[in-house]
């Protein structure tokens, strides 16, 4: 190619792929999904579901109760899906939340765990 003065632009077709490839590893990578798993079990109420899930997601009073629900009648639910990092954060948080004050015996927290989203 050359410009209106006349003076060739072209640049060997080996930079410039070089250089398109330097463009390519600039750009932020996107980090995989995971899923935040919430088990069912009979230690815990509705209520501490609620409030937990209120608690360390932020999520409202119904939709603590829509996912308290699902993981009753379904055996889990996905609370939430994120980077890895931040699934390991919130999956800890769900064990170290503590025992179900309404339930005499609970044994202790609710039982979580992450996957990659597919």
């Amino acid at each position: 190619m050359v410009d209106t003065a006349g003076a060739s632009v072209a640049e060997p077709l080996e930079e410039t792929i070089k250089r398109r490839k330097e463009r390519e590893e600039q750009k932020p990578k996107r980090q995989p999904p995971y899923h935040v798993i919430l088990w069912n079990d009979d230690d815990h109420t509705y209520a501490y579901v609620i409030a937990m899930l209120m608690e360390l997601f932020g999520y409202t009073a119904e939709k603590g109760y829509q996912l308290a629900k699902k993981v009753d009648t379904e055996g889990k639910v996905i609370v939430l899906t994120t980077t890895k990092e931040h699934a390991e954060l919130k999956r800890d948080q769900i064990h170290a939340y503590g025992k179900d004050a309404l339930i005499e015996g609970c044994k202790g927290s609710m039982w979580a765990t992450i996957e990659p989203a597919e």
